[in-house]
């Protein structure tokens, strides 16, 4: 453990916990827990936002899938980087003028069900798992080559899933929403500037990216993978899934997809994007309908930037990292023939190559960052299904503000613990030969269900009048059971392009989630009192007002 990574750790772990503090709810209300009072302004939820959205899978995993694939790893970035259109475009403003707590409680009120909320908050907490697990991994992952020593008889490993997954449980139970919100946004800045520093370095030392991929494209594209026998690393040539017979090439498609391949990811990703609960539920902190869509337009302008240098890096990691084997042991031990065993390990390894253990420090703690920032959100958004929508809406109605507070506390500390339970049962090596980037692709799962399951039936909610309880409740159940099935069963199919389909297969699964939603809506009877919800989604300002003054005349409690 060198004393530049004792450093780095306890600095991330002062500014994530001195935010918090300072920035804490002064009482017990809901709202100020959950949705920082709804008063978060544009500039900072974006960066928040860019801080949740942008979690290991995306500082650690698309650079290694970029390392490892070349060509069809930048896929991952398009997906993850589309999928905020569908979200400026069609959820963003209608989603925070409705205004509720979680993407659980808007289901459950714009369909006035309980069974819509019970299997939306059954569905979100599915989303969180799938995307939790990774992150606890990537924080092992960086734990294990930052610092290399585990504590109190544990594998470094296992220290780094434990550690980053409890303070950050830590911080988000005790800083709420508007803890977690600074946190992010200061994580994120810091996440950004040594991504900057990287590509500054890199390309100043003569680094080009089109020459790169053009020098990498000349031999075939081969991995480290492990023998028959699990016993020693050995470069094992890519298969090439677009031309077959034909060598993998690192700036052509086909070194880890095929055609449909290419295409069912991206779509998963995109679509999975307006279904992830703990990036949704931040539209329900901004103050108005225009800040969440205008929040939206500056977090497409900077995750723009962030996964372009993503893939830079990425190919730099491998055009540089042969070249700077030679007179570095440490280098030797994490490579075959100058390809590293773990692709997670690009970027911390290009930090150290050009600022040695400073450089490794600062990058490393930005991927502890990335992971834990995330985890940051995930677990909100965990806290608020289940204090709110669960404990306060159907276990104990009466609760006071301060019950619903400490059960979301709880629940919070109950997630981390199953999540880095599940993180610490996985060995990332174990799956490097089958996988890209563990990491990136474990996250796909949690977009695969999300994007078959929660966006259909959201979107259709805010642009269909016509959608009913019992076809809402029939989407989710069809879109979460089928695109689980089919992610299971994928690694179990020889057929390449049949595999590649179910291992993405929001695809095929959105379009027949939004086939069941229609088609048992137009038998099934709307809910009462849609004409209102449609105002309060969509209508003027001027109809919003009226629509209020209405329900204040009636005698109606909610005026939002």
């Amino acid at each position: 453990m060198t004393s530049t990574a004792v450093v780095t750790l306890a600095v991330v772990l002062i500014i994530a916990l001195g935010v918090s503090f300072i920035s804490r709810p002064r009482g017990p209300s809901t709202v100020d827990f959950y949705l920082a009072g709804q008063r978060v302004g544009v500039m900072t939820n974006s960066w928040a936002i860019c801080g949740d959205y942008l979690s290991a899978a995306s500082f650690l995993g698309v650079a290694a899938a970029v390392y490892v694939s070349g060509l069809d790893g930048a896929w991952y970035a398009v997906g993850f980087a589309a999928g905020f259109v569908p979200v400026l475009l069609l959820i963003a403003a209608p989603l925070r003028r409705f205004g509720e707590f979680s993407l659980a409680d808007f289901l459950g009120r714009r369909m006035d069900s309980d069974p819509v909320r019970l299997a939306s908050v059954g569905v979100v907490q599915l989303v969180i798992l799938c995307y939790l697990v990774p992150q606890s991994v990537g924080g092992g992952i960086t734990w294990e080559l930052l610092v290399g020593q585990g504590l109190l008889g544990l594998s470094p490993y296992a220290t780094g899933v434990l550690l980053s997954t409890a303070v950050v449980a830590v911080v988000v139970a005790f800083g709420g929403m508007r803890g977690t919100t600074w946190n992010q946004a200061v994580q994120f800045l810091l996440l950004f500037a040594a991504l900057v520093w990287l590509a500054v370095v890199v390309t100043a030392d003569g680094f080009r990216y089109g020459e790169a991929v053009q020098s990498l494209s000349e031999a075939p594209l081969a991995n480290p993978a492990l023998d028959a026998d699990g016993q020693a690393w050995t470069l094992t040539e890519e298969t090439n899934h677009m031309h077959p017979g034909e060598p993998a090439l690192f700036g052509e498609p086909g070194a880890r997809y095929g055609p449909l391949g290419q295409v069912a990811l991206v779509v998963t990703l995109g679509l999975g994007t307006a279904g992830l609960p703990h990036v949704m539920n931040r539209y329900f902190t901004s103050p108005t309908g225009k800040a969440a869509r205008t929040t939206t337009v500056w977090v497409l302008v900077l995750i723009g930037a962030f996964y372009a240098m993503a893939i830079m890096l990425g190919t730099a990691a491998r055009d540089i990292i042969p070249d700077a084997v030679a007179g570095r042991p440490w280098l030797q031990e994490l490579t075959v023939n100058g390809v590293l065993h773990t692709p997670e390990h690009a970027l911390p390894v290009l930090g150290r190559i050009y600022g040695e253990q400073t450089g490794l420090g600062l990058i490393a703690a930005a991927a502890l960052i990335a992971a834990m920032s995330t985890v940051a959100g995930l677990l909100l958004a965990s806290a608020a299904t289940w204090g709110h929508d669960v404990y306060e809406r159907h276990i104990n109605p009466r609760a006071t503000q301060r019950q619903a507070v400490w059960v979301g506390r709880i629940t919070t500390l109950l997630g981390a613990a199953l999540a880095a339970g599940l993180a610490i049962a996985l060995r990332p090596e174990a799956f490097a030969p089958a996988m890209p980037s563990l990491v990136a692709t474990m996250v796909t799962w949690a977009f695969a269900v999300a994007g078959s399951a929660l966006t259909p039936v959201l979107v259709l909610a805010i642009w269909w009048h016509r959608t009913t309880a019992a076809a809402s409740l029939a989407g989710l159940l069809t879109g979460a059971l089928l695109s689980v099935s089919m992610f299971l069963t994928a690694g179990l199919i020889e057929t390449v392009w049949l595999r590649e389909l179910l291992a993405a297969p929001t695809l095929v699964v959105a379009p027949i989630t939004v086939a069941v939603v229609v088609l048992v809506s137009l038998r099934t009877r709307p809910p009462d009192g849609v004409q209102a919800h449609w105002v309060r989604m969509h209508g003027t300002a001027a109809d919003r007002r009226a629509e209020r003054m209405a329900r204040l005349t009636r005698g109606g409690v909610d005026a939002r």
